[in-house]
């Protein structure tokens, strides 16, 4: 039998099921759709994070406590450890022990409401120094900068994200104005300029104060979070972690590497880092997506056993006029593969295109 004939054959026993095979290929056009929709998704979202990342400047060290996690589970404990004291920031900060380093600049974190008047919102308190609006490229829309004093004194003076001027004071000016965080009135002395979403924080949510504040006010902890050293050029960053590490290890009487208690990062390691985990959500999202592309197949399956089950008399009128049993799985088989076919070029062209409209 030429091939020509077996597709009209095909053609003429799938169109006289149309329903049936609508919704065969429907099962296929769904499964596609999902995986690409995933993986478009999830391209986005490691591209958006780690654009995000390398924006924070590829010369910047990032001091850590506790021992370095294994895994995702291990990072929430880094947040409550105390090894990094003030004591390690005022000698990190000594040209003479660190001669590569431009900056350093501690950060102290934790979640807290802010309320004005009758109103009140879940930001974001972020305790720092001046310079870390060089480190995260912070602007000011109105108002003014923290200032070294402010450290020094542990003002309770406060810069806030837009988010919470929007909640908070709606077209009041919110400058001279007193928030009060955990019964302690802050004084805002300005604006962030809107910024959304950074490596860690939403700037547009948080509250940006001196970190001295932060911990005798709002924490009540004595210990850094996080130390940042930006360095002259990314030349400088294996000298630097050399000579933070010894005098991290020094300061913490640690004569094994094995027992430190502090971890580095630097840029490359956190694209490294937060790339493998992208990847490995996106190929476990992508592989929950393809659950439905096996069901797909699963009813194309279904639908070929049923055509044979109901085509009996076809099957035995054209084996009585010479057709053999191959030209019989021949014609079933091109069958599921226009099925398939089908499925897939209208998957693919549905999932390329959400694609583009979504991401």
């Amino acid at each position: 039998m030429r091939l020509q004939d077996t597709f009209k054959m095909s053609f003429t026993g799938l169109s006289s099921h149309k329903s049936r095979s609508a919704l065969t290929i429907l099962g296929i056009v769904i499964g596609i759709t999902a995986i690409i929709l995933v993986m478009a998704l999830g391209k986005s979202a490691a591209d958006l994070i780690l654009g995000e990342v390398e924006g924070l400047g590829p010369n910047n060290i990032f001091i850590i406590p506790g021992k370095q996690p294994t895994g995702i589970s291990g990072i929430g404990g880094t947040l409550l450890n105390d090894s990094l004291k003030q004591k390690d920031v005022d000698d990190l900060s000594k040209k003479s022990n660190v001669p590569g380093a431009v900056r350093v600049v501690p950060f102290v974190f934790g979640p807290v409401t802010v309320n004005y008047q009758n109103q009140s919102y879940a930001g974001m308190a972020l305790g720092s120094t001046p310079d870390a609006f060089d480190i995260y490229k912070l602007g000011i829309s109105q108002g003014d900068y923290l200032t070294a004093e402010d450290v020094s004194t542990k003002s309770s003076n406060v810069i806030i994200g837009k988010k919470i001027v929007e909640k908070l004071f709606g077209d009041e000016n919110p400058i001279g104005q007193n928030v009060k965080i955990k019964n302690k009135n802050f004084r805002v002395v300005g604006v962030l300029e809107p910024k959304g979403q950074s490596p860690f924080v939403n700037f547009d949510e948080a509250l940006l104060m001196p970190y001295t504040s932060a911990q005798q006010y709002l924490l009540g902890i004595r210990y850094v979070q996080r130390i940042i050293i930006q360095t002259h050029s990314q030349g400088d960053i294996p000298g630097a972690i050399k000579d933070v590490t010894l005098l991290l290890r020094d300061n913490h009487n640690i004569t094994d590497p094995a027992d430190d208690d502090f971890f580095l990062q630097t840029q490359a390691d956190l694209v490294n880092t937060l790339g493998s985990i992208t990847t490995a959500l996106t190929v476990f999202l992508s592989s929950v997506a393809a659950i439905s592309l096996v069901v797909g197949g699963v009813g194309i399956m279904n639908i070929m056993f049923v055509s044979v089950t109901e085509r009996t008399r076809e099957i035995g009128l054209r084996k009585a006029l010479g057709a053999t049993n191959k030209n019989i799985l021949v014609q079933f088989l091109v069958e599921a593969i226009i099925l398939t076919v089908t499925g897939g070029i209208i998957g693919i062209a549905l999932g390329t295109g959400l694609s583009f409209l979504v991401v």
